[in-house]
């Protein structure tokens, strides 16, 4: 069973993936808000409801680790999914991001990740989902 559609937030500072990224969420129906750098995402997070956020970990300036610890102390109950080439993510992604997805992969992995998260989310414990931005 598909989720409903979502408010999703990619943030990555390669445009190429990005682009690529949006349109394969807006295949499936989601809405979703771009931002090319950590900081605009950020400022996009505080602006716009938002039902999960997709970052990616090596991004200049703001990293998306850094990222995702500011999106998770402005809403924790938001999933984050977090994007890398690496294989594994630092230990210190531990409570930062609710899933790593490796980038690159095929376009389905990141589709169902999502869906799973979106899915865990809307069935969590009614007021869970409540945190103020």
């Amino acid at each position: 069973m598909k989720a409903k559609s979502a408010t999703i937030l990619c943030i990555d500072d390669e445009e190429p993936g990005l682009l690529v990224r949006r349109a394969l969420l807006e295949s499936v129906g989601h809405r979703v808000l771009t931002a090319l750098s950590g900081a605009e995402g950020v400022r996009i997070f505080r602006s716009e409801p938002v039902d999960a956020v997709i970052v990616d970990y090596w991004m200049a300036g703001k990293n998306g680790l850094a990222v995702a610890g500011e999106l998770k102390r402005l809403n924790r109950t938001t999933p984050i999914i977090m994007l890398s080439a690496y294989t594994s993510l630092p230990d210190e992604t531990i409570g930062l991001v609710d899933l790593w997805v490796q980038k690159g992969g095929e376009p389905q992995n990141l589709l169902d990740s999502l869906e799973n998260l979106l899915r865990k989310r809307a069935t969590a414990a009614p007021g869970e989902n409540r945190d103020s931005k």
